[in-house]
């Protein structure tokens, strides 16, 4: 049975209860609108894709920039919008194998030397 990808209302909820505020706590102590952030929470709202935006809730959660967490934060909200990250797509080398990802994900058969190129790419070799 495959994990169920969590969503970005998902994710923040779990960020927001660890800093032990509740919603209007939270809310109240970032000036921010209680009421959107449980309609995002919930995933009634859209993830924000402004970055400035979402560096603020990061900010907001206790998030360290460029961390794992931070990381993990951002990708989810592009994800819940069909995005690609945009540090993926400022990559021109990883965008031009794109394609060969999505085939791949797509469970086609990709040459074996594709694949070998593809990962060196991912992996900034």
């Amino acid at each position: 049975m495959t994990k169920r990808r969590k969503r970005f209302g998902e994710l923040f909820k779990e960020l927001r209860t660890a800093t032990g505020l509740t919603l209007r706590e939270f809310s109240a102590k970032q000036r921010l609108d209680a009421g959107n952030l449980s309609k995002l929470e919930r995933g009634l709202l859209k993830p924000p894709q402004s970055r400035e935006k979402l560096e603020e809730y990061a900010k907001a959660l206790r998030l360290k920039n460029g961390s794992d967490a931070w990381f993990e934060f951002f990708d989810t909200a592009a994800a819940d919008a069909g995005l690609i990250p945009d540090e993926v797509m400022s990559n021109a080398e990883v965008v031009d194998k794109l394609p060969l990802l999505f085939r791949s994900l797509r469970g086609k058969r990709i040459p074996e030397e594709k694949i070998k190129e593809l990962i060196r790419v991912i992996r900034g070799k």
